[in-house]
């Protein structure tokens, strides 16, 4: 097998900006890639840059250690989560079916960035240390915006923040244990994720079923 190909910042007319975005970009790729089928905490750094085909001491003109460069993977995949949220907003437009609506987005999501949601979710529950304590927030923020959304329903208007965070903790449980069900089928099983999307409507309606009985208490 033949040694991975350096980059040369210098071989292509770039501005200094430019070339530095494009080998971060091939720091958190080459990143993403080796965490497949693994944990973060087995990465080393010599692993990382070999893969992106830099010497290790660039690494650091990028990222001051691997911690960093691990947080910054987890704010990259929230952000697929928020783009999820975003279009969701627009299928309710165009269609009655809010839940149907949403799950699809969900699964399309995640067949479209496996590699983000798979690190988010071994993350999640096997992770330590300040990659974790990112994910926890930035899923609580995630929920926070959910919960916003949620309050521009008509019929939710009356209730309370606290009830209204307390709904969104729920969507974003029950959306959570659909991705890691999709990551676990084998890659192509149609059947397979069609079960999985009935089965998180099913959850989802569920979780709303109990929505126009409830009223919150001060």
């Amino acid at each position: 097998m033949n040694a991975p190909k350096l980059i040369d910042v210098t071989a292509e007319p770039a501005t200094r900006h430019e070339r530095k975005e494009r080998t971060r970009r091939a720091l958190l790729d080459a990143a993403l890639k080796l965490l497949a089928d693994r944990n973060f905490a087995s990465l080393s750094l010599r692993e990382v840059t070999k893969e992106a085909g830099i010497v290790p001491t660039a690494f650091y003109r990028h990222f001051s250690s691997m911690e960093e460069l691990g947080v910054a993977l987890v704010g990259e995949s929230v952000r697929t989560l928020r783009d999820m949220l975003r279009s969701a907003r627009d299928d309710r437009r165009r269609t009655g079916d809010i839940i149907h609506a949403s799950v699809r987005t969900l699964y399309e999501h995640v067949r479209a960035h496996e590699d983000h949601f798979r690190f988010l979710t071994r993350e999640r529950y096997a992770g330590t240390g300040a990659i974790s304590r990112a994910i926890a927030v930035e899923l609580k923020l995630f929920s926070s915006e959910l919960a916003i959304d949620l309050a521009r329903f008509e019929y939710l208007r009356e209730w309370s923040a606290e009830d209204l965070h307390m709904m969104s903790d729920l969507l974003v449980t029950a959306m959570m244990a659909t991705v890691v069900d999709l990551l676990e089928a084998r890659p192509g099983d149609t059947e397979t994720d069609e079960m999985i999307v009935r089965t998180a409507e099913k959850r989802l309606r569920l979780v709303v079923l109990g929505v126009p009985d409830w009223r919150s208490r001060a």
